[in-house]
């Protein structure tokens, strides 16, 4: 597939590990913005993503200013305070599908800067957001039906 899957400032590492198991199953790769919430090599990040991580195609930027100056193409950031679906996106290869920290959402810069680029997955109860694992299966796999024909 070779989308661009990225976290800025995890904080959960078994949310972390999950993605990247995702990323692995979808040929994606997987950049993740420091701060982290946790270290590369805690447990549960490890056990999450299982013996997959041979297989990740990772990579690490010391901050969120080093991942913009690197950010180029197509890229889409995915917030519960999007106005956008989405749905509505035109996915294609390559494309960078960015979100944010679990517990805090995108740093305020994301939000002034790119609010063109925000979109978000619809919810219907009463829940602030979906967990991050989830949001990103979703919109990874949007991507891969739209590209591949599914």
């Amino acid at each position: 597939m070779s989308m661009r899957v990225v976290l800025i400032h995890p904080d959960i590492p078994q949310n972390t590990g999950n993605i990247a198991r995702l990323c692995v199953a979808t040929n994606c790769e997987l950049h993740l913005v420091r701060p982290l919430g946790f270290s590369i090599s805690d447990k549960h990040l490890k056990r999450a993503g299982l013996d997959y991580w041979r297989y990740l195609k990772l990579f690490i930027y010391d901050s969120l200013e080093e991942f913009i100056s690197n950010l180029e193409g197509n890229f889409y950031f995915f917030s519960s305070k999007g106005q956008k679906t989405y749905t509505s996106i035109k996915y294609e290869k390559k494309d960078w599908l960015i979100f944010g920290s679990e517990t805090k959402g995108f740093p305020d810069i994301i939000y002034h800067r790119f609010s063109d680029k925000i979109f978000t997955i619809p919810m219907f109860g009463p829940v602030r957001c979906l967990n991050l694992a989830n949001s990103v299966a979703i919109v990874v796999y949007e991507s891969i039906r739209q590209i591949e024909g599914f």
